[in-house]
């Protein structure tokens, strides 16, 4: 998974801000700064995702993400926010806990069974509450990489192996489901 081999560089804790655009556009020049690639262009490809409808998925988590031309490998962040931002999420709880992903559209297959992985490990009450506790970017990163936490050890709603998927459809924009899962527009949730 992505989100086990962050660095310190890519973990921000308590980041203030005043909403999602704000929000957003920090997290935005955080990657472009690590990854060489222009800001404008990362807040772009989020806000055109974001416009398709909220990536908060519940329970104070959101998950903005954007499929680029000009990245050859994914990239990810994960930024606690402090106070907690309206992000017109599901069950209207605000969020603290934002989970970027930008990845490669020439890999755009492997990018749902990525995100479906993220959203199964988040689903942990444990992971949840370690990442809010957490006082460092090392900490984040330790529960995060935790073999304790191991995604094969979480079982998926269908209980279909992401082992299983051989194949990918071409890529659709995202949206997210009642049940918090993701699901292309244009598919039945």
């Amino acid at each position: 998974m992505i989100f086990r081999n962050l660095s310190k560089d890519d973990v921000t804790l308590d980041l203030a801000t005043k909403g999602k655009h704000s929000a957003l556009s920090k997290i935005a020049v955080r990657i472009a700064r690590r990854t060489g690639v222009d800001d404008r262009v990362v807040l772009r490809g989020i806000w055109r995702r974001e416009r398709l409808g909220s990536t908060a998925i519940g329970r104070g988590i959101a998950v903005p993400h954007a499929l680029l031309r000009t990245i050859s490998s994914p990239v990810a962040s994960f930024t606690r926010l402090a106070p907690p931002i309206d992000f017109k999420s599901p069950d209207l709880d605000p969020v603290d806990l934002v989970f970027t992903l930008l990845w490669p559209r020439s890999e755009a297959c492997t990018f749902l069974p990525a995100l479906s992985q993220l959203f199964r490990l988040v689903r942990t009450p444990l992971i949840r509450e370690g990442l809010r506790r957490a006082r460092s970017p090392e900490e984040v990163m330790a529960i995060l990489q935790s073999e304790a936490w191991s995604i094969n050890d979480i079982p998926s709603r269908a209980g279909a192996s992401l082992r299983s998927i051989k194949s990918c459809a071409s890529p659709m924009p995202l949206r997210i489901s009642a049940r918090g899962l993701p699901a292309a527009i244009g598919s039945a949730s």
